[in-house]
């Protein structure tokens, strides 16, 4: 059972506090920040205290933590905390201390919605904006007296995520297939480790009560899978077919993992080598296995260590910056040329009196290529039932980098 809800900003002040089965004192906010510390980087999950288990989850400058004793599933818990930052997102756009600040009733009407007694009751964003307006909504609706006291209308139903009656002129429903690549590559330019994290998010734009089937031609590559509640399990796991009736609008169909070794869109090759007094920096990246889409928005990012003073760099193309507090340098690109390799070549100098590093740091690297679904993960059709009409539909492919690393 979850007992209470406390939603902190990043130096430990309250912003939202809310108890469902009980009371809990706020001192255990102060145990949680006195465990957590100054480093907000590697916060544990769920930290044990002596009466408590934290389970917390950090967004932004957030920290949404809910303290839990006995026999409580911890992803339980976990996931209820995202579904609460999920749905802040579709009223208030972003999750941020200062949009929760300003809708503050907004805030607690839901919480008090989504949870009776501890249990999660409704968490579907379609039948909440029915009973609970949109702040945008609100402040241009007429104010009256009387108050709407009736359930919206399928939420009573068995599937109380989509109500009864949606008509539009124009049928359609879109796929969005994102795939971030997940990789370790060593300095030979051979993977270590690699998994790819994808979610499929759709908008559903279809009248009455249409019932799917959507089919992938080559299902199999799916390991691990986490489907929204409109999907029918059993068939997914017998068939490796997706069934299902679809809420009304945005929502996201699925999420899953695939465990392969592929070949990324891009290479990078980072050297890093230091002498007594200072060192030599390269960069040098290009297209690999892209199948022809161009690679956009491409940022390099190469954390160094205590020892350096500063950095000189020159780049043939981009944009380089350097952070002297943080000293992180940031290399970006717009899009991946196909004319000319793009290198980055800098002089490195260290504090005078200090040994060179002896381990040279990981290079981050983020991107992004439209219609290309890196996996090989492909829709093959999607079926109408019940309904008698043919939607238009589209499937739209994005492969991004994840946690994509290459050691110097």
């Amino acid at each position: 059972m979850i007992r209470s809800l406390f939603i902190l900003s990043i130096k430990g002040e309250i912003i939202i506090e809310k108890h469902w089965g009980g009371y809990v004192d706020r001192s255990i906010v102060d145990q949680f920040m006195d465990n957590i510390g100054s480093d907000f980087t590697e916060v544990l999950p769920i930290i044990i205290t002596h009466k408590f288990y934290l389970i917390n989850i950090q967004i932004n400058d957030l920290f949404f933590l809910s303290p839990v004793q006995g026999d409580v599933p911890p992803l339980f818990v976990i996931e209820f905390l995202y579904r609460v930052v999920d749905l802040f997102k579709e009223y208030f756009k972003d999750v941020s201390e200062e949009g929760i600040k300003n809708n503050f009733v907004t805030v607690y009407q839901l919480l008090d919605e989504m949870m009776d007694s501890g249990m999660p009751f409704m968490t579907e964003p379609n039948i909440l904006k029915v009973m609970i307006h949109p702040p945008s909504l609100m402040d241009v609706w007429p104010m009256s007296n009387e108050s709407d006291l009736s359930l919206p209308e399928g939420a009573l139903t068995n599937v109380p995520w989509r109500k009864i009656g949606i008509k539009y002129a124009t049928n359609e429903i879109f796929f969005d297939i994102f795939e971030d690549i997940d990789t370790i590559i060593d300095q030979n330019g051979l993977v270590i480790t690699s998994k790819i994290a994808g979610h499929i998010a759709c908008q559903c734009h279809l009248s009455g009560m249409p019932d799917l089937t959507l089919r992938f031609t080559n299902s199999r590559l799916i390991d691990d899978t986490s489907f929204h509640p409109c999907v029918r399990y059993s068939r997914w796991e017998n068939e490796r077919i997706i069934s299902f009736v679809p809420p009304d609008g945005n929502f996201e169909l699925m999420k899953y993992r695939i465990y392969q070794q592929i070949q990324p869109p891009m290479y990078c090759k980072p050297q890093i080598t230091y002498g007594n007094t200072g060192g030599k920096l390269s960069v040098m990246i290009g297209p690999k296995a892209n199948q022809g889409k161009t690679i956009e928005d491409i940022k390099i990012s190469i954390p160094f260590p205590e020892q350096v003073a500063s950095v000189t760099f020159e780049a043939d193309i981009g944009k380089v910056a350097y952070d002297e507090l943080t000293k992180v340098l940031t290399w970006t690109l717009n899009k991946m040329p196909k004319e000319k390799t793009p290198i980055l070549n800098g002089n490195i100098s260290l504090i005078a009196g200090s040994e060179p590093p002896k381990v040279n740091p990981s290079c981050s690297v983020k991107f992004r290529v439209n219609t290309l679904a890196c996996s090989g993960l492909k829709v093959d059709s999607l079926s109408v039932h019940v309904e008698n009409y043919k939607p238009y539909k589209g499937v739209r492919s994005i492969t991004r980098g994840g946690r994509f690393e290459i050691r110097c």
